[in-house]
């Protein structure tokens, strides 16, 4: 695995979580444990939902941990320039409809398309990597090609 880009306030907030996921452990376990005293374990419904959160926690847990050494922590108040990079704020026209939108390009542990940030490697974030202001993009997605121009190309600082 390469390395994954993520902003310095993106890391504080995965540490967060898997700090909360850990201080969790000992309720699921002591959930796991009650339940099982109650008896019969075919029919115990607490003892299997405990048993299913622990599993969904733990791997939760693996994954962050997996991920965490992989992370190129990034400082988003140092960026700037004309090129689009990771951090940038970018706003686009889809050339056929004249719609505009805009993205910040992150780190596929922050993005959240509703808030407008997609992942640096998305189909998007692929396509705009290195483009301009004044620069034409076709991106390739499920629905098909779409062509974009790109209008401005911002860094804002740290997302919140």
């Amino acid at each position: 695995m390469s390395t994954i880009p993520i902003s310095k306030e993106g890391f504080a907030k995965v540490k967060r979580e898997l700090d909360a996921l850990k201080r969790e452990r000992p309720a699921v376990i002591k959930a796991i444990k009650e339940a099982r005293e109650e008896g019969d374990l075919k029919e115990n419904g607490g003892y299997h939902a405990a048993r299913e959160r622990q599993g969904m926690m733990e791997a939760k847990i693996n994954y962050i941990e997996s991920r965490i050494p992989h992370f190129n922590i990034i400082d988003l108040a140092t960026l700037g320039g004309p090129k689009i990079i990771f951090g940038a704020t970018v706003e686009l026209e889809d050339i056929d409809s004249g719609d505009s939108k805009i993205y910040t390009i992150m780190g596929p542990d922050e993005s959240d398309f509703k808030k407008g940030i997609i992942s640096i490697e998305s189909p998007v974030g692929q396509a705009l990597l290195g483009k301009e202001e004044g620069d034409e993009v076709v991106v390739t997605t499920p629905r098909g090609q779409i062509e974009y121009g790109i209008l401005s190309v911002k860094f804002k600082g740290p997302i919140s």
